[in-house]
């Protein structure tokens, strides 16, 4: 499997290796990360469900998404998976704050919630924080509230080993 992350990774579209190499050879900070967002994004279950990045530092990041039909189960609440995915996205993206991409990847290898709250409408706001970082370990808590009412939705916990690529 990390072989064909790896060959992912380099049969990238020119436009997403030149991303990959900005990505990697800028100093991260949270202007370059707004500014590559859409591209970074781009193509992936991201850009589907509209989650834009709010901000983002070295301890936490932020995204947005707006409710609608893509994030709704068939009775009209959030999709817990969808919170899954916001989970896992906010955490495995984060993970790779200041990483350089071309040696090691984040992948996640551990994911929980708990499903506390729902939603129908809104703004839904990921709120993810670094628990513990380690040379080969960051685990991450989030939090996916619904911005309007402040409440909390969901809590998840993911844990991202830094795989080496080659």
């Amino acid at each position: 499997m990390w072989r064909r992350c790896a060959a992912f990774l380099t049969r990238v579209s020119m436009a997403k290796a030149e991303v990959l190499r900005r990505f990697t050879e800028e100093e991260s900070s949270e202007a370059l990360w707004l500014e590559m967002w859409d591209e970074l994004s781009a193509g992936t279950a991201l850009e589907v469900h509209g989650v834009e990045l709010v901000s983002v530092d070295d301890d936490t990041i932020v995204l947005s998404m707006p409710m609608g039909p893509h994030a709704l189960q068939p009775f009209g609440l959030l999709h817990g998976g969808v919170s899954m995915l916001l989970g896992e996205s906010a955490a495995s993206m984060h993970a790779g704050w200041k990483v350089d991409v071309r040696e090691r990847v984040p992948v996640g290898i551990e994911i929980s919630g708990s499903h506390m709250r729902s939603a129908t409408e809104g703004m839904i706001l990921v709120r993810g924080r670094v628990l513990r970082r380690s040379r080969m370990l960051i685990h991450h808590e989030v939090v996916i509230e619904q911005a309007e009412s402040g409440k909390t939705l969901s809590v998840i916990r993911v844990t991202n080993l830094y795989k080496q690529l080659g």
